[in-house]
């Protein structure tokens, strides 16, 4: 057991993007223009962009959005909310058990708990240093760009000058690697088969990429290693990008859907579909695989002229509250922890 000395306390920060309040139109137009007028997110300058986006697509924009959140909501609210709750409290009671004195909290860079509320309520527990943890475990200047825009924003406001400690991806760490493994075959994926993973991951523009984003090396790198510890050949697995947000830039690819129906034309086996890039489930997983994806990739079976069965595609879910996603995050956080408490 690690017993951190007195007046060593750690702050642990976990962030990831948000959810709406509630799953209302009105609502949704206010977190997702929170969200995309972010000047890591607009694809043009921001005075031009803002009319676009409040008059011609937020609109839409909300109330589509809002008909996908209401299928996915659930009694107690947003799913989203709700696993980083549980990731909070479990996270906090594993460092804990650990004799590690760690206060954690979970902030959303789109809504609420924000960062800045999360960061005075770190200095308000007496934290003696900051870990910093973007829920993406690969980075990209879009995600945990982002994070670190809203974390140095945040400390100004809140007058604090403490020691930061901001781990910008754990895309390879072997807990993490480990884990998604653990969670394909899980699903009931056979190594001596003829199934196949499709690594799905949300797309970037490639202008990012070009200003010198390591987001594809680093999606690369997790899928091949996942696929090292499945101990499974590279004509078994590939990549897709998902969830472009329009059509007027050129997006990292290939594209999902363009893998699928690739798949579909040629015949494979099992497919198992899982997204790496994602810490816990969301509306890009809860609604689009189901309603979009997985009906998409039958409809293109049939037309090839077979007929899909329902264990044609297997989605293979997010890490999310699961004792090993704490394992996976404890992990990255140890080190951090443990020489802030020698500092």
């Amino acid at each position: 057991m690690n017993i951190v000395p007195e007046g060593k306390r750690s702050g642990v920060l976990l962030v990831n993007t948000g959810t709406p309040a509630v799953p209302k139109p009105r609502a949704v137009r206010k977190y997702l223009a929170k969200f995309l007028m972010d000047k890591r997110i607009a694809p043009m300058n921001r005075a031009g962009w803002w009319f676009v986006l409040h008059l011609f697509i937020l609109p839409k924009r909300g109330r589509a959005s809002a008909e996908k959140y209401q299928k996915i909501w659930t009694d107690e609210g947003s799913p989203f909310t709700i696993a980083h709750q549980k990731l909070e409290a479990g996270l906090g009671a594993a460092f804990e058990d650990e004799g590690l004195d760690v206060a954690v909290r979970c902030a959303m860079s789109y809504s609420d708990p924000s960062v800045l509320d999360c960061v005075r309520e770190l200095k308000g527990a007496g934290c003696t240093r900051l870990i910093v943890l973007p829920l993406y475990p690969q980075s990209a200047y879009s995600t945990t760009g982002s994070v670190s825009d809203s974390v140095e924003r945040a400390l100004k406001k809140a007058r604090w000058d403490v020691p930061c400690d901001f781990v910008d991806n754990y895309h390879d760490d072997p807990t993490y690697i480990r884990a998604i493994a653990a969670s394909i075959e899980h699903a009931g994926f056979k190594v001596d088969s003829d199934d196949k993973v499709l690594f799905s991951y949300h797309s970037i523009p490639l202008v990012d990429i070009e200003a010198g984003d390591t987001y594809e090396l680093q999606t690369g790198a997790t899928s091949l290693q996942v696929a090292s510890e499945l101990g499974i050949d590279r004509n078994r697995w590939t990549i897709g990008y998902q969830c472009r947000f329009d059509k007027g830039r050129e997006w990292l690819s290939p594209y999902t859907r363009d893998v699928l129906t690739r798949w579909a034309e040629t015949g494979v086996g099992r497919v198992f579909f899982i997204c790496p890039n994602f810490a816990v489930e969301c509306l890009e997983t809860l609604y689009d695989i189901d309603h979009e994806l997985k009906p998409f990739y039958f409809d293109q079976i049939k037309q090839a002229g077979r007929t899909p069965g329902e264990e044609s595609f297997t989605y293979v879910p997010c890490l999310d509250r699961s004792r090993a996603h704490l394992r996976v995050l404890s992990d990255v956080l140890r080190p951090h922890i443990e020489e802030g408490s020698h500092d």
